[in-house]
């Protein structure tokens, strides 16, 4: 038996989740009734955020002729507050305004996969395409457009959905109120939950006693590791084309990871990883012994899978050197020619030690 299956021997699976699927391993099996609630929050999540969905609060800003005010959950308030903060600090090349290049590089909710001829004279903030800071005003969790504006928060909404489920892991005990709604669940049957891994696609939260041992993708082979990091309380995210790309004849590299300012895929990285500490508790705030003249707003580490996600992105585009620096987390990226780069000093370690 491995130590994972061990410590954690109970899993459970979305597998049509976010379109990567889900899977929890947990230290207690996960009974009905909160097998039932996180279903019930992965599809208030997916209602308003997914473009994929017709029936989604994003889907009806992209249809909207003349743009309007929309109302997110309440819940949003983190993920919006990321969205300002990395679009700020990446100075624009991280946009949730992008959902229109991805539309015209084929990845669109048709998954045409079909770059459109005219792509290139209209990519990016470059050719006029909305912005998030320009085009989108923001009350609280209100968004207000005054034209049809398309969003994609997949540079870190995974992340948060993976935040949130593990939030409702935490706090399942007893009387549980959930983070999507303000109604109370009695909970009678299910054993408290101390240890989990929520893995969304790569995109993981670990709350563990002992460590345990992660494996670092190869971007070239998903069938093999190029690297490990062992971790027991942390949120682990990465980013690489290698799960999402098409050919297309085009005239470039078609994938999903693309700066906003022009509306291109990224060429000259194979893969990015970043690390967001467990140190945000409710009551308590910052671990204040942990702080060290950070800049970042640290109410962001309260989704610290949205925020790793975030950061993962940024490295990709070649934008979060800075905001790492500015930040608890740590990171590391693969260029195209396989060199590694390590930031803050990311735990992770490489099987070469070429380029590191």
């Amino acid at each position: 038996m491995s130590e994972l299956t061990k410590q954690l021997p109970f899993v459970t699976a979305f597998p049509h989740a976010v379109g990567t699927g889900i899977i929890l391993r947990t230290d207690q099996s996960i009974m009905p009734e909160l097998r039932k609630h996180l279903e019930s929050l992965i599809d208030d999540v997916e209602s308003a955020l997914s473009r994929f969905r017709s029936d989604s609060i994003v889907a009806r800003m992209a249809e909207a002729p003349q743009g309007g005010t929309f109302a997110f959950p309440d819940w949003t308030t983190g993920l919006f507050d990321l969205a300002d903060a990395l679009a700020t600090d990446s100075r624009g090349a991280i946009d949730p305004c992008v959902g229109e290049d991805l539309i015209r590089l084929g990845y669109g909710p048709d998954l045409s996969f079909h770059m459109d001829a005219d792509a290139l004279q209209h990519l990016g903030t470059l050719h006029g395409r909305p912005t998030w800071r320009n085009d989108i005003q923001r009350q609280h969790t209100a968004l207000i457009a005054k034209q049809p504006v398309h969003l994609d928060f997949g540079a870190f909404g995974k992340g948060y959905l993976v935040d949130l489920i593990a939030e409702a892991l935490r706090s399942w005990n007893g009387e549980h109120t959930s983070p999507t709604t303000a109604s109370a669940i009695p909970n009678t049957h299910q054993p408290p939950i101390a240890q989990w891994i929520v893995d969304a696609g790569g995109d993981v939260n670990i709350h563990t006693i002992e460590p345990v041992t992660i494996a670092l993708e190869d971007p070239s082979n998903a069938d093999n590791a190029i690297g490990i990091i062992r971790m027991k309380n942390g949120s682990l995210c990465a980013s690489s084309p290698s799960r999402r790309h098409w050919a297309d004849n085009a005239p470039l590299p078609l994938h999903h990871l693309i700066n906003a300012l022009d509306g291109m895929p990224v060429t000259d990285t194979a893969a990015s990883w970043a690390l967001a500490p467990h140190i945000f508790d409710p009551q308590a705030g910052i671990n204040t012994e942990s702080e060290t003249n950070r800049s970042l707003n640290p109410k962001l580490l309260r989704y610290p899978t949205a925020l790793a996600d975030g950061l993962a992105t940024a490295l990709f585009l070649g934008y979060g050197k800075h905001i790492m620096l500015s930040s608890h987390c740590s990171g590391a990226t693969l260029d195209s020619q396989r060199h590694a780069t390590i930031f803050n000093g990311f735990p992770g370690i490489f099987f070469s030690n070429d380029g590191q």
